[in-house]
């Protein structure tokens, strides 16, 4: 046999050693998908009291921004969870403080708005531990909600959520608003697609991951989206209202 044999099957067995678990540690994200996390996993997906609309928002707090959804919510007598950046809140501790002062939920969105591919189950430990840290340092209260950034939930960040008592939340509707082309009446459409009573909704109120100055399209469409929602007997408020059962 020859000598170098051993060593190609110890590689060859490497690999498929990190293969695995490259694979154990990106499965869960399949709940990315909305058929599969909807029929699977409907508290995952956001879905509560029937007579509710959850409405959220991602990425923030924004100095530029997020003032003028504050504003815009108030004018509605509207209240929603504001799933921050750690990183972010940590620049902007006194618009953190302005979201919760307004009677706005703070949650966790993680540290950075980084992608997951490869497994790092420190990092998302530390990460998450340092991001809720955060959050209940300027709102007063412990945070109950964890959203990972691009709604992608690894094994790692499943671990770190249950480590740190989060519950992880998605979304049953959103807006594609971070998008380029996005306008008010496409955000509307895209979330009245798919919306219903006892759905969340995701919006984003910074464009720090997405087409510059994004978020206006988000702003636009907020009116008429409670205002629908409204009209079809749906209250509107935070996750923390929502109903969904632990």
């Amino acid at each position: 046999m020859p000598s170098w044999t051993p060593v190609r099957h110890a590689a060859g067995t490497g690999a498929l050693c990190l293969a695995v678990a490259c694979a154990c540690h990106i499965g869960p994200a399949v709940t990315w998908l909305p058929a599969v996390r909807t029929r699977a996993l409907p508290r995952l997906t956001g879905l509560g009291d029937p007579q509710h609309v959850a409405l959220t928002f991602d990425d923030g707090p924004d100095p530029q921004s997020t003032p003028l959804f504050l504003d815009a919510l108030q004018g509605l007598g509207a209240r929603a969870t504001f799933f921050v950046l750690g990183s972010a809140l940590a620049r902007h501790p006194d618009l953190g403080s302005d979201i919760a002062r307004r009677g706005h939920e703070l949650a966790v969105h993680g540290w950075d708005h980084t992608r997951p591919w490869c497994p790092t189950p420190r990092q998302d430990l530390r990460d998450l531990v340092r991001a809720a840290s955060e959050v209940g340092r300027v709102s007063g209260a412990r945070p109950r909600w964890y959203r990972p950034p691009y709604g992608i939930l690894t094994a790692g960040r499943w671990r770190a959520s249950r480590r740190t008592r989060l519950r992880p939340v998605l979304w049953s509707a959103w807006g594609r608003d971070w998008t380029a082309d996005a306008t008010p009446a496409t955000v509307l459409t895209e979330v009245s697609a798919t919306l219903q009573g006892g759905g969340t909704v995701l919006l984003h109120d910074s464009d720090c991951t997405s087409h510059p100055g994004s978020w206006r399209s988000a702003l636009g469409a907020l009116p008429d989206l409670v205002h629908r929602c409204r009209a079809a007997g749906w209250s509107v408020g935070p996750l923390a209202e929502h109903g969904i059962r632990p």
